[in-house]
């Protein structure tokens, strides 16, 4: 129990229409500032957020989706917010926003290792099973 490690996390979601407040969750993006480590993943289940609305750009939420991962590998490549230290880049990446792309508030928790902190999230709030439905 001593190698336990605090980490913040938010859900990333896709709003198809910012007024009506429904979403589908995508993803979950997760910090860890003792080891400096900012991870995303996303899995978008498309049918569900067209079944939201039905002429959604999905271009448009592909494209705000894989920028996430972009962002929190860092580097030149994704632009000026992935050259940020790991704290600026996930407080930005959580900040509220009125757009298609937002996230939940931001939760802690602990674990013995990120990834599979990560992987359980995941299992938890994005992907669905045959309970869920």
């Amino acid at each position: 129990m001593h190698n336990l490690r605090t980490y913040d996390y938010a859900i990333v979601r896709v709003v198809p229409r910012v007024e009506r407040g429904e979403f589908v969750n995508a993803g979950i993006i997760l910090s860890c500032d003792i080891e400096r480590t900012l991870l995303a993943r996303i899995e978008l289940d498309e049918a569900a957020l067209l079944a939201l609305q039905a002429g959604v750009d999905l271009e448009l939420v592909r494209g705000a989706l894989a920028s996430i991962p972009a962002i929190c590998a860092g580097g030149n490549d994704a632009g000026p917010i992935a050259r940020l230290s790991t704290r600026e880049r996930f407080h930005w990446l959580v900040a509220p926003k009125s757009t298609i792309v937002q996230t939940s508030p931001v939760h802690s928790g602990q674990c013995g290792d990120l990834e599979t902190a990560l992987e359980h999230l995941m299992n938890r709030m994005i992907r669905r099973t045959r309970a869920d439905t």
